[in-house]
């Protein structure tokens, strides 16, 4: 690479690292006031807090960097023409090949992070966020319970305490209606919560379990001096984590359990996201493509650019619209698994001829324009002679 190559690659990457941090950071910040409930309403630590939005920061980093590379290819090349260099590199000899260098080379650095990203760290945050939002919610005593008030989770779970004495619960009331047709009631004096083997329980002392009998009016009580009840098994259906297919690792998606219900009932959904995440790599390279495309061609200070760059965005804006509608296509039709791998790699095509074989369209049309104009004498002489 060549020292001018080299100058022009240390822009460009300067400018995609701020692009990628102010962005990233802005939007970080509206996630993580979403997740405020957390340290306000749930009760968690802000260490719990740091990591819940810390695992979301490669999903954010996977979308933006491609964003963040078309803005910095954009400054770069916006920068070169004002200061005239471009200029001076065009009359100089310097083909859009050479030019371009600079700008491969940094689109397949972001190509290689954002396709580790996709493929293995993204989908492995997911996970640890399913896991982590599992337990949060299974220990729902220490997230949700306030003192002197009812609360009724979704499945049926009524609780209540009277007050708390250090770590300690008194006067707890809970009703297990999961089962409409053998409700449980337990009461208990003291109670106080314990994680054994990253399980949370609710131990009560000195109360007694009410078992109402199905099919008939009687319930047994029985009175207990010490009672174990384990709270995350209120918040599981089945006793497991079910993985939605963008928190599955890319070997199960490549090699899915077919006998699996969720697999079953979407198949679809389960092939989109894996042709999504290996396609995902490509979409750096597209629009370092569209801004070349626009803004590679030197122009005079006289000449606006304003119009490029907006056909530029317009540009990125219709190849991610496209992107979206080719993977809920691929959802329903295994044939639209294709559109997927064809936008971004049509976007590149297409872009490369117009970078290349821009100078030849333009003055083939110049011709044809000019061909055209000779004509008009020639039409108008022979009208006034007829």
């Amino acid at each position: 690479m060549t020292l001018l190559e080299r100058y022009i690659l240390k822009i460009s990457f300067s400018a995609f690292v701020a692009c990628l941090v102010a962005l990233t950071a802005v939007i970080w910040i509206t996630q993580a006031l979403r997740e405020l409930d957390l340290l306000t309403g749930k009760g968690q630590t802000l260490f719990i807090f740091l990591t819940v939005t810390g695992l979301s920061l490669p999903a954010l980093i996977n979308v933006i960097a491609p964003v963040a590379l078309f803005m910095a290819v954009i400054y770069t090349l916006n920068r070169l023409n004002g200061d005239s260099e471009l200029i001076v590199m065009s009359a100089g000899g310097m083909a859009p090949q050479r030019l371009m260098r600079p700008f491969i080379a940094l689109a397949a650095f972001i190509c290689i992070v954002v396709g580790m990203i996709s493929v293995y760290i993204m989908p492995a945050s997911f996970q640890e966020l399913r896991l982590l939002f599992t337990k949060i919610r299974a220990d729902f005593v220490a997230t949700m319970a306030k003192e002197g008030q009812f609360i009724t989770l979704e499945n049926g779970i009524t609780f209540h305490y009277r007050e708390r004495s250090g770590d300690a619960l008194l006067g707890i009331f809970m009703e297990d209606q999961r089962d409409k047709k053998k409700p449980i009631v337990y009461l208990a004096e003291r109670g106080q919560t314990v994680e054994t083997n990253g399980l949370a329980y609710l131990v009560l002392e000195k109360g007694s379990v009410q078992r109402k009998e199905p099919n008939s009016r009687d319930s047994s009580i029985v009175a207990f001096e010490r009672y174990a009840v384990d709270l995350s098994a209120f918040n599981r259906e089945d006793g497991e984590v079910i993985y939605k297919p963008r928190e599955r690792s890319t070997t199960q998606l490549l090699f899915p359990d077919k006998s699996e219900p969720l697999y079953q009932l979407q198949p679809g959904r389960f092939r989109a996201e894996l042709h999504e995440r290996l396609s995902s790599w490509l979409y750096p390279l597209a629009m370092m493509a569209i801004a070349f495309a626009a803004l590679g061609e030197a122009r005079t200070t006289r000449q606006g650019r304003g119009l490029a760059i907006a056909a530029a965005i317009v540009g990125v804006v219709v190849l991610r619209i496209l992107g979206f509608a080719a993977s809920s296509a691929a959802a329903r039709s295994a044939a639209a698994v294709i559109a997927i791998y064809a936008v971004p790699i049509g976007t590149i095509v297409i872009c490369l001829m117009q970078i290349f074989q821009g100078p030849a369209m333009r003055s083939f049309n110049a011709r044809v324009r000019n061909a055209f104009r000779a004509l008009r004498p020639s039409r108008r002489a022979a009208a006034q002679g007829a």
